[in-house]
């Protein structure tokens, strides 16, 4: 099941309808009980945050959040130090640029 169907049908069960058949439950339900619902839509909740957090995700550069290796650091200071542009270090690097500042700042190469 995708993340979406998920999403919809804990939607549709903490608003208080069955999602295969549009009906909505018998006040005697478990699905109407307030623990239950308040349930769901944390869930639903957490859903959407995994949702949001997948699309940010997918719009960053490929090694976001990584751990640098050595060899990286060397390029990377070695790069800065010939003049290189932190955009294109970021871009070489894939990495944000918020990163390659990070990692400058860590070896002196930059002040905060």
């Amino acid at each position: 099941m995708e993340q979406a169907q998920a999403l919809a049908v804990v939607r549709s069960l903490a608003n208080g309808v069955d999602p295969e058949t549009g009906e909505v439950f018998p006040p005697e339900s478990a699905y109407q009980r307030p623990l239950v619902v308040r349930a769901l839509y944390e869930a639903a909740s957490a859903l959407e945050r995994m949702e949001r957090f997948e699309r940010r995700k997918s719009q960053m550069p490929p090694k976001t959040g990584e751990p640098w290796t050595e060899d990286e650091d060397r390029k990377l200071l070695a790069a800065f130090d010939a003049g290189r542009a932190l955009q294109e270090l970021a871009s070489a690097h894939e990495r944000t640029m918020g990163a390659v500042r990070a990692r400058l700042l860590k070896y002196g190469r930059i002040n905060a």
